[in-house]
């Protein structure tokens, strides 16, 4: 009996037009079906931040464009869709448009590393009402993860007071896939290095490591692994003493001597023992021995032991950064804001309660004191005279990038130097403030035209 052979989860380039929800592709279809060629435009926003967030770090942009200008439909895939039910009365012509579909829009955003805040257009693409209808998902799934983790990261960072923080996550990230996104996002938050080897390879990220419980159970006995660990590592020598007993294994440890670099601590009570094991490396002439903590740790914790005198100079931060465990789901939205049909531009907004929106192409401008500290945001018209500093940049024309992507080192400079010019009140990791970001007049004219228009659409 002949087996199908399981199809890859891993994506393919020539998948990526399947990459979606089903219903991005039933609009196409209806859109090819009823000739509808209009040039739409969406923006991508964030409506409310999660509890204890005051802020974003925009992240995920480099695969965004990189996904617009990559997307297409293989033939199998084509195939699959024609033989789905759903598509039995759509036309074989939609099916030979998608053969030779591209992304042929243009795409304004954020660059990555910026801070953004609630109802700030993120990201904006103008196209053929198909296109901007599919990209949809992708996009939202993107931004919103690698955002979400970059900012949950950049609270460890600020938590941590300047001392080294390091991705130990990739385990318990939501896949393989989503732990070198993780990876990515958490260096644009702050973090010094990784324990992803592929995210260190790809990225250029520092890779991190040591040893594992396991590596001190399989010897006889904790003395004898770790100097079988020295042995082999002589100059990179950072032990775990906690698989037995904390405070032996750190006097196991500096029996090592100088060339120790450091001790790890995962388990109990990480300021006791952190005090304690502080006090047996310096009486036995070792103050430059670091000390690691790791072992669900999270910026409430971290903030915690530093303000209780813990001497810590590192941190391990895995599960609770890199699925933001607090606020593990990031509610960006993607809405229809401008349509062009028949030669008139007709802005376009929801009415929905809770959810209303604002029509037309949108610009974030940033005002900044001379010191360079944030001020103010206004959200205003594309190509509206407002003073401050445009947020959105073009990144892509007629489908193809036109922006210089920077490097993950240089995004990083950029998100540290964002932050240290927020002020210090909408920072804190509790109780901080709300970030002033105001509507423009022209901005609050064209909803109620809007609304005039829809209204008189026959929309009730």
């Amino acid at each position: 009996m002949k087996m199908d052979v399981p199809k890859s989860l891993f994506l393919h380039e020539d998948s990526l037009g399947i990459v979606t929800d089903l219903y991005q592709l039933t609009m196409a279809a209806g859109y090819f079906e009823q000739s509808m060629q209009d040039i739409a435009t969406f923006e991508l926003s964030v409506r409310h931040l999660p509890e204890n967030r005051s802020y974003l770090v925009i992240a995920g942009l480099e695969q965004a464009l990189h996904y617009l200008t990559h997307l297409k439909f293989s033939a199998e895939t084509i195939k699959f869709l024609g033989q789905l039910p759903i598509f039995n009365n759509v036309s074989q012509k939609f099916f030979e448009y998608l053969k030779n579909f591209t992304f042929s829009g243009n795409v304004h955003a954020m660059a990555e590393g910026t801070i953004a805040f609630a109802g700030e257009p993120l990201l904006r693409v103008t196209a053929p009402i198909i296109e901007t209808q599919i990209v949809e998902t992708y996009l939202l799934s993107m931004i919103n993860f690698q955002t979400s983790i970059a900012t949950k990261a950049s609270r460890v960072v600020y938590a941590a007071q300047g001392r080294e923080v390091i991705d130990f996550g990739t385990r318990r990230a939501h896949g393989p896939q989503a732990g070198v996104l993780a990876a990515r996002s958490c260096a644009i938050g702050g973090c010094k290095g990784t324990s992803n080897v592929f995210a260190a390879y790809a990225l250029g990220i520092p890779p991190v490591g040591t040893i594992a419980h396991s590596w001190v159970m399989a010897f006889e006995n904790e003395q004898d692994s770790f100097n079988k660990f020295h042995e082999t590592f002589p100059d990179d020598t950072i032990l775990l003493i906690d698989t037995y007993d904390t405070l032996v294994g750190a006097r196991h440890a500096a029996t090592i001597g100088k060339k120790l670099k450091g001790v790890r601590i995962d388990s109990g009570n990480l300021l006791e023992l952190s005090k304690e094991v502080r006090r047996i490396l310096d009486n036995e002439g070792l103050p430059h021995v670091k000390i690691v903590a790791s072992g669900d740790l999270n910026e409430d914790r971290i903030d915690d032991l530093l303000k209780n005198g813990a001497p810590i100079d590192s941190f391990g931060v895995g599960t609770e950064m890199v699925t933001s465990k607090d606020a593990p789901a990031l509610g960006g939205v993607y809405k229809l804001v401008e349509q062009k049909h028949d030669g008139r531009t007709i802005p376009k907004m929801k009415f929905s309660e809770d959810k209303l929106t604002y029509p037309c192409k949108k610009q974030v401008y940033r005002t900044i004191d001379k010191a360079g500290n944030f001020v103010e945001d206004v959200i205003g018209l594309e190509g509206e005279k407002i003073g401050g500093i445009p947020l959105l940049i073009p990144v892509i024309k007629d489908g193809k990038i036109c922006y210089d992507l920077p490097t993950i080192h240089e995004i990083q400079r950029a998100a540290s130097n964002n932050l240290a010019h927020l002020p210090e009140p909408f920072k804190r990791l509790t109780g901080a403030k709300t970030y002033p970001v105001t509507k423009r007049q022209g901005l609050e004219a064209k909803r109620h035209e809007a609304e005039k228009i829809l209204r008189d659409m026959n929309i009730p």
